[in-house]
């Protein structure tokens, strides 16, 4: 099996041309040709991930991440991505990246987080042209509930050590919108589409004067917004490859730290 049959599969879920046009997606080190011994799935590539992937005997890691973003003009091992990528290719390991493919896709980030949180009704919040991809999600729980126990349901789902969220409404929480990552730029379309809640990441202190009452925002993290992601591409890429090791990493790669 050769690391292109990989990800002609991954591009079947997210094709990268759905991807943003400021991304870095698809294969960023190494040989479409070469043969898979093990993939190791990850959110993020970091030193120790390589390091993992090197131990479990895996030459290929598919991160939802991409390690190399706007570029390197130098790899001298100077930062911690051209270590990372200097080691993958001393160690023949391949690196490969969905990124806004992933979130783009209608079975990616954002379903994903539908489904921990047991939306039904799931649909795209931004759809592009073609109404089946798109950024972000928005579905309905089964039962409303109120906003501080919604409140303390998603601090547990999503792990979080601490959630920052805008004014309560007053309203019962039934419509729920998400995106995973950094989402203030949604918070107009959750609004226009009558959610309740908009659950995502990296909101600024202005964007929270964006809810004006009319919808209840929450950040969760960054990290924890995605977290999820990773099970979901191993999942797929389990059911799919059954002749070589498929490791999920379990290394939380969060480089935030709450006291």
């Amino acid at each position: 099996m050769t690391i292109k049959e990989v990800t002609n599969y991954l591009e079947e879920i997210a094709p990268l041309e759905q991807a943003e046009d400021f991304d870095n997606v698809g294969l960023l080190i190494g040989d479409y040709n070469s043969e898979v011994s093990g993939i190791l799935v990850t959110l993020d590539t970091l030193e120790e991930t390589v390091e993992k992937a090197i131990s479990e005997n895996c030459n290929l890691i598919v991160s939802f991440h991409p390690i190399i973003f706007s570029g390197l003009k130098k790899i001298n091992g100077n930062s911690y991505v051209e270590r990372v990528v200097l080691k993958a290719i001393q160690n023949n390991i391949a690196i490969y990246a969905t990124h806004t493919a992933l979130d783009n896709s209608k079975v990616g980030v954002s379903a994903k987080m539908c489904e921990v949180l047991g939306l039904t009704n799931q649909r795209i919040l931004i759809p592009k042209e073609d109404q089946n991809v798109g950024m972000g999600m928005i579905g309905e729980l089964n039962e409303p509930m109120s906003e501080d126990d919604f409140l303390k349901r998603t601090k547990v789902i999503f792990n979080s050590e601490c959630i920052r969220f805008s004014k309560k409404t007053g309203k019962l929480i039934h419509k729920v919108a998400v995106l995973g990552g950094s989402g203030s730029f949604a918070i107009s379309n959750a609004i226009s589409e009558k959610a309740d809640v908009y659950i995502s990441a990296d909101f600024k202190y202005h964007d929270f004067f964006k809810a004006e009452e009319k919808i209840m925002l929450i950040d969760v993290g960054h990290y924890e917004s995605e977290q999820f992601t990773k099970n979901l591409l191993a999942e797929y890429l389990t059911k799919k490859f059954t002749s070589f090791a498929v490791i999920l990493s379990k290394k939380s790669t969060n480089p935030i730290y709450y006291l």
